[in-house]
């Protein structure tokens, strides 16, 4: 994996250093913006079936929407836009229950909250790529999409030693393009099979209906797309780690 080397500092947020071209063009991959999202129908394991479908389409340029009907597995991931004052509590409980998570975060994000970088990776998470600045990343060309991507690689190893190896694009915007691109930086591109209406600070759900939605939809390889910024998330976190496991899945590290 090759990323440019380039003196990172404070100003990087407002100027950042452009990385030299890729050699390839990529001009000849499909760049029709995907908004991914899920519609109801279901395999006969209970995996969205559009999950299913993404998977064997995507997975060869390095996609990741959900795993194999055959094992009872999860993954558990966190995107992390802001601090909202939760993860902490978040780390808490995954610490108590033994459970590794993926946590997606901005430049921003990493360089506002170091010391919860620092636990996230102290105690084995996964700490994801989620952009520089959180644009659309069809929308880039195929440089600012490098630079999105690089330049944020760069500051975690800089900064923290720690090399990221997935990554999510921002508001699950993607093209075979942006698979491509990523992939060639090395990353997997990890999108979900589960998602819910939990990003909204101010429209909260009750954690009854959210403990029962989260559950109910449990299905072998599932990536649960969970937002830290949710106070419902957090309060009703530990008690569906439990449910699942009661239901024999075993929650795996990415």
């Amino acid at each position: 994996m090759k990323f440019c080397k380039s003196a990172l500092s404070a100003a990087l947020a407002a100027a950042l250093t452009t990385c030299p071209a890729f050699a390839e063009d990529f001009s000849q991959y499909d760049n029709k913006k995907i908004a991914w999202g899920l519609g109801a129908s279901t395999d006969a394991s209970g995996r969205p079936s559009d999950a299913v479908n993404a998977e064997a389409k995507y997975s060869e340029m390095g996609g990741l929407f959900v795993g194999e009907a055959e094992h009872k597995r999860l993954w558990l991931t966190f995107d992390e836009g802001y601090e909202n004052g939760y993860t902490e509590k978040i780390l808490d409980v995954l610490k108590e229950k033994n459970v590794r998570a993926v946590f997606f975060v901005t430049y921003d994000y990493a360089k506002s909250n170091p010391e919860l970088i620092k636990r996230m990776i102290a105690e084995g998470h996964t700490v994801g790529n989620h952009t520089m600045s959180h644009p659309s990343l069809p929308e880039c060309s195929d440089n600012e999409l490098k630079n999105e991507l690089s330049e944020l690689h760069e500051y975690i190893k800089q900064q923290f030693g720690y090399d990221m190896y997935v990554m999510r694009p921002p508001k699950g915007e993607f093209s075979e393009r942006v698979l491509k691109c990523a992939k060639d930086l090395g990353y997997t591109t990890v999108l979900w099979s589960f998602a819910y209406y939990d990003w909204d600070t101010s429209k909260q759900p009750e954690p009854s209906e959210a403990f029962e939605k989260i559950t109910q939809k449990v299905h072998p390889g599932a990536v649960y797309l969970l937002h830290a910024v949710s106070k419902t998330n957090t309060e009703i976190l530990g008690s569906v780690i439990d449910n699942w496991r009661e239901n024999g899945y075993l929650i795996t590290p990415m």
